[in-house]
């Protein structure tokens, strides 16, 4: 990076820096109310709500992991966003209504109120440490690893850089972080597209034609077998995107337990009100529908400009091609000051998702194991201040374990989704069950909890010491090195089925016995939905299945 590119960069530095200060000091609550901190109770716009939403889902592991998979396997990674544009709709319609009326600020206090102290406290530090072992680690390691490659700059020096930066963010609370998102949003897609129409207008230009068409054109041409949303068994990445699954199976499971039941994503909209929250949702469902212009286009042209001679000791690493390095080494190809805007714009998406998850562990620390363990009398301002040494901690830890994070060959973006995965099949069990069927008992959630988490370890390990060659012509079990392997969203279609059952089994012998549950407030009008909302929401579903049917 040249002077000029430093010199965008600390620009946007000192925006995002500037109105999150202006944020902290016109919106600062004179009461230092704990929920006003951590939720922005009453002062996120839908635009804000929707804006940081995407700030704190698109990180590393999109801009560089979905491009590596964008070169590895091609357009069908993208199901994970266009599938995301359809759950935040399902989301907004039936899960942001419970919530809201049954006034739930956390995860874990949805779970105390509708099954026990018990199972809140549990999920509450696994929830804990999942944040910061897997989500704040993963995120820093593979953003350090981005910024460092692209600006020159120490690895250790870049992690902890990205960690003051999201400290500095995050230290103002969830107004803040709302807000300063929408900046970092507006970055993020102005410096994304940059990258994406070099690396089209570079594939034009190496096959000696004009212009950002005429390069789509040309690689949809050269990798015409990257453009297929659904992998057939034969496909080498099958195992990673097993076909019609992503449509109709496991896929599902793993998008609303991200989006539904997830803590610092569902932290935006639980401070607001029921139609700000639903439209802040179904803003964040339009931007979906365009990240994979930003993080997947760029990983296909990558791919056509490697298998045409060019990046060939660029794509390296130790020896090995690596896809994850793909976007690093467009974002080393663009023009000075455009280089830097892509470089905001992959920090800015960095540390919004820092400050997202940093401020969610604050949050469930503070209010879900601070106030009932430690001190139940704690004042608001004395939970807002935990909070915030909670923050600067989990940080420090995961500066501290970041290093020695291992991703294997699947690639960051795959690794992330599939180690999730052990997780979330038992979780959106317990809560969607939680939600919508009365007679759900205590001991039936705990069963999904863990039962879920150890037959995930069974499927995923016990194939190996087994002869599953008789699987292979049913699709459910390939080949992974000569070992068959189940995939792993199958494996969390199968893990989600046996945790349901489980659950429906131990609550219909407990409801004999006499046990009676603890219910929720629902009604059927919690369900409907304005006009404005329902017909953007359609159009959404609309162009999310027609883009579906066009790339088939």
């Amino acid at each position: 990076m040249e002077i000029k590119d430093y010199i965008v960069f600390l620009c946007y530095f000192v925006i995002v820096a500037g109105y999150g200060l202006y944020i902290y000091y016109k919106k600062k609550s004179a009461s230092g109310d704990s929920k006003d901190y951590f939720l922005a109770e009453g002062s996120l716009t839908w635009w804000a709500i929707g804006a940081s939403l995407i700030a704190s889902n698109i990180s590393a592991e999109q801009f560089i992991g979905m491009s590596g998979s964008g070169f590895k396997i091609g357009l069908a990674i993208a199901t994970y966003e266009w599938m995301a544009a359809a759950t935040l709709i399902v989301v907004a319609v039936f899960f942001l209504p419970v919530y809201l009326k049954n006034k739930i600020f956390t995860m874990p206090q949805f779970l105390n109120v509708r099954y026990n102290g018990t199972v809140s406290m549990i999920m509450a530090v696994f929830w804990l440490l999942l944040y910061i072992v897997v989500n704040l680690t993963s995120i820093l390691f593979l953003g350090a690893l981005a910024v460092s490659s692209i600006s020159g700059l120490d690895f250790q020096l870049c992690m902890i850089g990205l960690a003051v930066f999201a400290v500095i963010i995050t230290l103002g609370g969830m107004k803040v972080i709302g807000y300063t998102d929408v900046i970092q949003v507006f970055f993020l897609i102005l410096g994304g597209l940059a990258t994406t129409y070099l690396a089209l207008n570079l594939v034009s230009d190496h096959f000696g034609g004009e212009g950002v068409l005429n390069g789509f054109n040309i690689v949809h041409e050269k990798a015409a077998d990257h453009f297929h949303m659904i992998l057939k068994p034969e496909n080498p990445n099958y195992i990673d995107l097993p076909g019609l699954s992503v449509l109709i199976g496991g896929m599902w499971v793993i998008n609303l337990s991200y989006w539904g039941c997830n803590q610092y994503i569902t932290q935006r909209a639980l401070g607001a009100d029921l139609g700000t929250a639903r439209n802040g949702l179904l803003f964040a469902a339009v931007l979906k529908l365009l990240m994979p212009i930003i993080v997947v286009l760029p990983g296909i042209a990558a791919y056509v400009l490697y298998n045409d001679g060019l990046f060939q000791q660029e794509m390296m690493a130790s020896g090995e091609l690596n896809p994850d390095r793909a976007y690093p080494v467009l974002l080393n190809l663009l023009p000075t000051g455009l280089k830097g805007l892509s470089f905001a714009a992959l920090t800015a998406a960095v540390v919004a998702s820092l400050a997202g998850k940093a401020n969610s562990v604050a949050t469930i620390f503070s209010l879900d194991i601070y106030q009932k363990i430690f001190d139940k009398q704690a004042s608001e301002k004395k939970l807002v201040n935990v909070g915030k040494i909670t923050i600067i901690v989990s940080m420090i830890l995961a500066i501290i374990i970041a290093p020695h994070l291992g991703i294997d060959k699947k690639g960051g973006f795959q690794y992330i989704q599939e180690y999730t995965g052990f997780v979330s099949p038992g979780i959106f069990a317990m809560f969607l069950l939680g939600f919508f069927w009365k007679k759900t008992t205590s001991n039936a959630a705990l069963f999904a909890t863990i039962g879920g988490f150890l037959m995930s370890i069974v499927l995923k390990f016990l194939p190996k010491f087994m002869d599953l060659s008789f699987l292979a012509s049913s699709g459910f079990s390939i080949p992974v090195n000569g070992v068959y392997e189940i995939p792993f969203i199958d494996r969390v279609g199968f893990v989600f089925l046996f945790c349901v059952l489980g659950m429906y089994i131990i609550s219909i012998y407990e409801n004999k016995r006499g046990v009676v549950p603890n219910g929720l407030e629902i009604d059927t009008n919690m369900f409907k939905t304005k006009t404005g909302f329902a017909v953007g929401a359609l159009l959404v579903l609309g162009i999310t299945a027609a883009l579906y049917t066009i790339f088939w």
